[in-house]
């Protein structure tokens, strides 16, 4: 559910109010998600067959609940077309750390050629860090263009990136500090080793520079 979130630039929880999917976020194989559109009226199409069916059935009477909940929230759920947030201010504050102490390759960029992070130099196998204090909620390489990536929930808000690894050191679910080693810097899914670090509000990326303290 994150990692198709983050590869349409939607939030999560707007992603999982149009599907009339509660806040455990789980999905299925085979499930049909509508990337737009109104708080769906019920839970999105599930396969009639396997496991999946089982599951369904469990949930469906919470799935009701949460669902009518979620036509309430949506207003509040729906990113803001406005140009990106400053620096968090004290009702969100996070302190950001540097993920990485190469050099800058390239910056964040809007618009019709869009680069949604900054790309950060090194060499295989240099660590790559927390930005700050989160729970893991995406390990793996099923994102194309981002080789072996970790996305970090730091708020409900906030979210984080790291592509292009070469190791994962940490896993889904798991809780870490900022500062804390998550993975070694490597080349997968690009032509050089980097690591590419994204910031992203309400689904929404944003620069990290506008963010992270002046080196």
């Amino acid at each position: 559910m994150y990692s198709i979130a983050w590869r349409y630039g939607k939030d999560y929880r707007q992603l999982a109010a149009i599907n009339g999917i509660g806040r455990s976020y789980e999905i299925f194989p085979g499930q049909k998600l509508r990337l737009r559109g109104e708080a769906a009226a019920s839970q999105a199409s599930i396969p009639s067959s396997g496991s999946a069916l089982r599951a369904s059935a469990k949930r469906a009477p919470s799935a009701v609940k949460r669902t009518a909940s979620a036509n309430k929230r949506l207003k509040y759920l729906t990113p803001k077309k406005k140009s990106p947030p400053p620096a968090p201010t004290a009702k969100h504050a996070i302190t950001w750390h540097w993920p990485s102490n190469g050099r800058i390759l390239s910056r964040f960029r809007s618009g019709s050629a869009p680069h949604k992070g900054v790309d950060i130099a090194g060499q295989k196998g240099e660590p790559v860090l927390a930005a700050a204090d989160g729970t893991v909620i995406y390990a793996g390489s099923a994102l194309r263009g981002y080789g072996n990536l970790l996305i970090i929930k730091h708020t409900e808000e906030y979210l984080s990136a790291y592509a292009h690894n070469d190791r994962l050191l940490v896993g889904e679910g798991e809780r870490i500090k900022a500062g804390q080693k998550i993975a070694e810097l490597g080349s997968s899914g690009t032509d050089r080793n980097k690591l590419h670090f994204e910031i992203r509000h309400n689904g929404n990326p944003v620069d990290p520079m506008a963010y992270l303290r002046p080196r």
